[in-house]
């Protein structure tokens, strides 16, 4: 099997949960090309599925030193660090994924910091300019409609809610949401 192959299979048992065995190819990985990031990203996303921060964070440390402009490596240990409470770490790694790759994912991870970090305003500023900018992103619609949910505004919740329904009409977390 190729380390290309391996380095898919390794996501497939992740995705399965069957995170001992994609452990192991990430540590295969690792083995066979000590140069390269896939084996390291690949064991700090185990290590994030175990809650294992710390370690997650080095693993993607570790990734970052064999590929430094990957914006999907930093928005991954800004979310580590966002759960090991390292704001300040995480706000650097979700702006440099950003900076890098401009990451739809980064960008929500910096709406989840703002609300951490005790800025409800700005994260919904910010989601609400996410949503001039990129209107198609689905995912910014259904997390305006979490945040106005959790806020009690159920009413704004359902609009948007709604709007991200005609643009992923498949989507069974909406649709469970307007169901209730």
């Amino acid at each position: 099997m190729s380390f290309e192959e391996r380095h898919k299979k390794g996501y497939e048992l992740l995705h399965e949960k069957d995170l001992d065995e994609s452990l192991d190819v990430a540590r295969e990985l690792q083995r066979i090309n000590s140069n390269a990031p896939e084996g390291y990203t690949l064991e700090g996303e185990v290590m994030q599925k175990l809650n294992q921060w710390e370690s997650s964070v080095k693993s993607f440390s570790d990734a970052i030193e064999k590929d430094e402009d990957d914006g999907r490596l930093y928005n991954l240990r800004g979310y580590s660090y966002l759960n090991l409470d390292e704001a300040d770490k995480a706000k650097d790694d979700f702006e440099r994924a950003i900076a890098l790759d401009d990451l739809p994912a980064a960008h929500r991870n910096m709406v989840l910091y703002k609300l951490m970090n005790g800025e409800g305003q700005k994260a919904i500023q910010y989601l609400l300019d996410r949503i001039r900018s990129s209107p198609k992103d689905v995912e910014n619609w259904i997390l305006m409609g979490d945040l106005m949910k959790k806020g009690g505004h159920d009413q704004k919740a359902k609009t948007y809610y709604e709007q991200a329904l005609k643009m992923d009409p498949d989507n069974q977390y909406v649709k469970n949401l307007l169901e209730e």
